[in-house]
């Protein structure tokens, strides 16, 4: 007799489900979280054997309850702190008034989720969910609709011009047991300009979604550091949507984190918008972390970049699969991705599945996927001239990661981050 083979995902979903509680709100967030739960019951939670899943196993990002992550005592200054930004402070997925600066500033109007959802009319009806419901395909992405339907907080960004300064989201980790849903909306207005940074490792188990809707001319640059608690889980989501001429830039540097997957979706609808999507991770031991990015260039004259570093050792792992998606009548494309490795020992890998599918004919699109160890070469020439060993990896390893620092655009920010890789890599030493 053979026995029938039960039904993962149906089951990692039906438990999933039944630790969670819709959150309340007005009449267009009821509804909009319906549709979503709706997608999510007709998608299933991800498993291992799912195309998209196969070099990252999401069991214990599905599961009903986080796996226990302890905060890391932390003497270095936090993030972007010598930054002139407007602050808002999230503590395990939760918004904290009272650390976060008062939610005024000129060119932007900013709101918590909460409050937008519990009013019958509010332009989020336009944004919430609706981005997120368009990246499901042609590849399913049921962690965003779990966000969607049963997110609990975050904020809700309106800019109507150029901002003068950043906005920088804080997530603290406090509760060893914490389970953060955060979804943020960010809409720019025609014209408008914003600098928006986050930092720190957010909760124990963090899922997260930000949609983006950058209108015609208008810009955003968007620059994170994921904390550095070792033992945190995180999955983030970016869907966004460009318009004519619009600029969206984004760079993620990633300390340590057990398990790290970051989804970037982007879609230019608008001809000679321009989209910029970058990373640098640096982890070792059961350090695993995920890039997984899908750009659609569906207009005419427009630019996008990927380039990712990651630096590995002790075992970890890094996975980067991008694609690059070019529509009929997309002409003048111009698509360039780049994903490399830089393995310091032999127990470390780099799993990469680049992508190009192109249906437009006057375009210029390439990739290039790397993977290697520290040039003997170089080393051996600055040891040579008094270097120490492991200083001399550090400034190599340090030059790897060069080319995707250069994609921050500010010096400022680039610099502080470029800062943090230097203390990461000494405190390793």
């Amino acid at each position: 007799m053979t026995l029938a083979r039960p039904n993962l995902r149906a089951q990692a979903t039906e438990a999933r489900l039944q630790a969670l509680t819709l959150p309340e709100g007005g009449a267009w967030a009821r509804a909009a979280r319906m549709a979503a739960l709706t997608r999510l019951q007709g998608l299933g939670l991800p498993v291992r054997r799912d195309e998209y899943w196969r070099f990252t196993d999401p069991a214990t990002l599905t599961a009903p309850a986080p796996a226990p992550a302890q905060p890391l005592a932390d003497d270095e200054a936090p993030a972007f702190a010598g930054i002139d930004a407007l602050r808002l402070v999230f503590v395990d997925g939760r918004f904290d008034a009272a650390a976060s600066d008062p939610l005024a500033l000129s060119g932007v109007t900013i709101e918590r989720l909460p409050d937008a959802a519990a009013r019958d009319i509010h332009w989020a009806q336009g944004l919430y969910g609706v981005l997120e419901a368009e990246g499901q395909h042609p590849v399913a992405r049921p962690l965003a609709a779990l966000n969607t339907a049963f997110a609990t907080d975050g904020v809700v960004i309106h800019v109507t011009g150029p901002v003068a300064r950043p906005v920088h989201i804080v997530q603290r980790h406090e509760d060893p047991s914490s389970d953060a849903l955060l979804h943020h909306l960010v809409k720019l207005d025609p014209g408008a300009r914003l600098t928006l940074l986050e930092s720190g490792p957010a909760a124990a188990r963090l899922n997260s979604v930000m949609e983006v809707e950058v209108a015609d001319g208008a810009a955003l640059h968007h620059v994170r550091t994921q904390g550095r608690d070792h033992q945190r889980r995180t999955a983030t989501h970016v869907f966004a949507r460009l318009g004519q001429g619009s600029d969206f830039r984004s760079f993620t540097l990633t300390f340590n984190g057990v398990l790290t997957r970051n989804e970037m979706v982007v879609s230019l609808t608008g001809s000679d918008a321009v989209a910029h999507v970058a990373g640098a991770a640096v982890g070792d031991g059961d350090f695993h972390h995920d890039d997984t990015v899908f750009i659609t260039h569906g207009a005419e004259g427009c630019e996008s970049r990927q380039v990712f570093k990651k630096v590995l050792r002790g075992g970890a792992t890094g996975v980067f699969q991008g694609k690059i998606l070019v529509k009929a009548g997309a002409q003048k494309t111009d698509g360039y991705q780049l994903s490399q490795a830089l393995l310091l020992d032999e127990s470390s890998q780099f799993l990469a599945k680049p992508e190009l599918e192109i249906y437009a004919d006057d375009v210029k699109c390439s990739h290039g996927s790397t993977a290697g160890a520290i040039d003997e070469t170089a080393l051996f020439y600055l040891r040579s001239r008094g270097v120490p060993a492991r200083e001399a990896m550090d400034l190599l390893t340090l030059a790897f990661l060069r080319e995707a620092l250069e994609e921050i655009a500010d010096a400022a920010l680039a610099e502080d981050l470029s800062a943090r890789l230097e203390g990461w890599l000494a405190r390793r030493r």
